[in-house]
């Protein structure tokens, strides 16, 4: 049972040391008040959420320091504090409050005066109408119909909910966000009314939003372009000239053309100057150099230290492709190779061809390959597609000092990912699925085909709502599923070079076990890969809250399941287990987990940074 006593620990860590911080802090505010000199005390007796917004805001505070304050300045600032107290509660929806303030002295003390100040709300104040009005184009627009019912059906300060100032304010930016984010980026709320009954408890809210003229794309002015043309910013953009405006969509082009690794600054806007018809869509970029050498360190718990060195040409002399070409060595891996890229076409596809040579321990297995790949993608902001040629040689030199194994094969393939997630690179909710199909035949002596499948699927699940906005509640946690299913399907005797075949565990895959630990097992002890693969994960992830609010951290409790075989009903399941943190780092999450492999009966720390489907 010690491990469990380990898992416990793990998953209390974060909590004590921030409780622990905030005890300190407390006691060094709590030391500094009683070091300074007040003029009087103030007792504030309410409910904690209006306590708590009087101590934040009220203006009688402020006073507290000032030590020669007279007894009759502070009757006076006792009148105003009634007024102010009330004008507070009022955003909170409470209109009608009983306030009483009475001053005491203090007999003994550095304190002389005792303010106390006692506030029953009474009643909120509900939302009884809502009324939403258009005015200009977007009132008559046969096709600005959906985006007018959106409006309304998306406004969150619905009747029979509290008012308050705050959520008054943020139902009208947004209801003005979705009216300026399609068709109408001159939109405007022309008139707002909170009609406040206070004797009734109820407030009307009425709200007219004005969307001025409907928006058309215009023609692409561009900018600061000396290196790459105006043809090459077209084509990655892909804003066509005479479609709506939609802010989602200039907003997707700025992303496509900074991850272009053409630009290293882009910033994409509509000209609203001049013909709504055909408006100007202004890029301005600054291109990045026409070479770069990036050098790389790092470690992982799967491959140990890592060092790396990557060198790009986004026109390489004579064929004007992008070239990329990188060397990288770890303790499993060893890999020099170079990728040779297209300009995009109008439809955003670019052919691509790559060689890559790599020395890898696959199992129990020392692997030197070559993969030799020719073919075209398409990158998406959510879906991505390749299809391709392939040709993979293998020489698979097991441990034991028997002869190498030596094996080859061509392939066509075809690979589609799919990305449905809230936001990257730290989704609360959606789901990505990925899927990689591959038919071809073994090279050499023997030619026998075979045919390759590979799906993966990752999926998060919010475990609450926030009743009065019905959005995700990101207090409430979630839970983070995965599967990946993977077979070859070929006669039992064929010779595949193993890179084509299947191996599990690690950081990313099966937590509890080493990189590439889970496969086939021979025997005489050895591991390698296989024809058949599966595993699945479930992970509770629940945010770290200090002092009320949501931190950058979050604390997780998992199972991890996998196995490989060269048969199906070989497939017996390698479980793990263990306690985890996540934090939100400026280069994505940084995973820190500690699992326990139940089958090898041992603990092992996995590390991993950034998010990627």
């Amino acid at each position: 049972m010690k491990w469990l006593l380990a898992l416990a620990l793990l998953t209390s860590m974060p909590g004590l040391l921030f409780a622990q911080a905030q005890e300190q802090a407390a006691g060094t505010q709590a030391g500094a008040a009683m070091s300074t000199a007040t003029a009087f005390q103030l007792d504030i007796n309410a409910p904690d959420e209006v306590r708590a917004l009087l101590e934040r805001h009220l203006e009688l505070l402020r006073y507290r320091e000032v030590t020669d304050l007279s007894d009759s300045e502070l009757a006076r600032l006792l009148v105003a504090a009634r007024q102010d107290t009330k004008d507070l509660l009022a955003t909170l929806g409470y209109f009608s409050p009983d306030i009483g303030i009475e001053q005491q002295p203090v007999d003994s003390g550095p304190i002389a005066r005792r303010v106390i100040l006692n506030v029953v709300p009474g009643a909120p104040t509900l939302v009884s109408e809502v009324h939403i009005e258009f005015s200009g184009a977007i009132s008559s627009e046969p096709a600005a119909r959906i985006q007018r019912q959106n409006i309304e059906a998306n406004w969150p300060l619905r009747a029979g909910m509290r008012f308050t100032q705050t959520g008054w304010d943020g139902a009208k930016q947004q209801a003005l966000r979705e009216l300026t984010r399609q068709r109408y980026p001159t939109g405007q709320l022309s008139a707002t009314l909170a009609d406040i009954d206070p004797v009734n408890h109820s407030a009307r809210l009425s709200v007219t939003l004005d969307s001025g003229p409907a928006y058309r794309l215009g023609p692409l002015v561009v900018s600061d372009t000396q290196r790459y043309d105006t043809e090459l910013v077209t084509r990655l953009a892909r804003l066509a000239p005479g479609a709506d405006y939609d802010q989602t969509q200039l907003v997707q082009a700025q992303q496509r053309l900074t991850d272009s690794g053409f630009f290293d600054s882009v910033f994409v806007s509509l000209d609203t100057a001049g013909d709504p018809l055909a408006a100007t869509v202004r890029v301005q970029l600054h291109e990045a150099p026409m070479q770069k050498l990036v050098l790389g360190i790092g470690a992982s718990t799967d491959s140990g230290a890592r060092l790396s060195a990557e060198h790009t040409h986004h026109q390489v002399p004579g064929i004007g492709w992008r070239a990329v070409s990188k060397l990288s060595l770890d303790r499993e891996t060893r890999s020099i190779g170079s990728e040779l890229t297209a300009p995009p076409d109008a439809d955003n596809w670019r052919w691509v061809t790559s060689a890559l040579l790599q020395n890898q321990m696959s199992g129990s297995v020392d692997v030197s390959s070559l993969r030799l790949r020719a073919g075209r993608g398409q990158g998406g902001q959510r879906i991505d597609r390749n299809y391709y040629l392939q040709y993979d040689r293998a020489e698979s030199a097991a441990s034991d000092g028997t002869v190498p194994v030596l094996a080859q094969a061509l392939s066509a393939n075809y690979a589609f990912t799919l990305r449905n997630f809230d936001s990257l690179p730290f989704p609360a909710s959606g789901w990505g699925l990925g899927v990689e199909v591959g038919g071809g035949s073994t090279l050499g002596s023997q030619q026998d085909p075979y045919v390759r499948v590979l799906a993966r699927w990752l999926g998060y699940v919010p475990l609450g709502r926030n009743r009065e906005t019905t959005q995700t509640d990101l207090r409430a946690g979630r839970l983070a599923l995965r599967a990946e299913a993977g077979a070859v399907l070929a006669k039992s005797d064929i010779a595949l070079p193993s890179t084509q075949l299947f191996l599990t565990g690690g950081d990313t895959s099966v937590r509890g076990y080493g990189y590439h630990e889970l496969g086939v097992t021979l025997p005489d002890g050895q591991t390698t890969a296989g024809r058949y693969l599966g595993l699945a994960g479930v992970e509770w992830q629940r945010p770290i809250i200090v002092n009320d609010r949501l931190t950058d951290w979050e604390s997780t409790v998992f199972v991890d399941a996998g196995s490989v075989a060269n048969k199906t009903a070989e497939l017996r399941a390698k479980v793990g287990v263990g306690v985890g943190a996540r934090w939100k780092s400026p280069v994505g999450p940084l995973q820190i987990d500690l699992a326990y492999g139940v089958a090898v009966e041992r603990f092992r720390l996995h590390l991993n940074v950034g998010f990627t489907f």
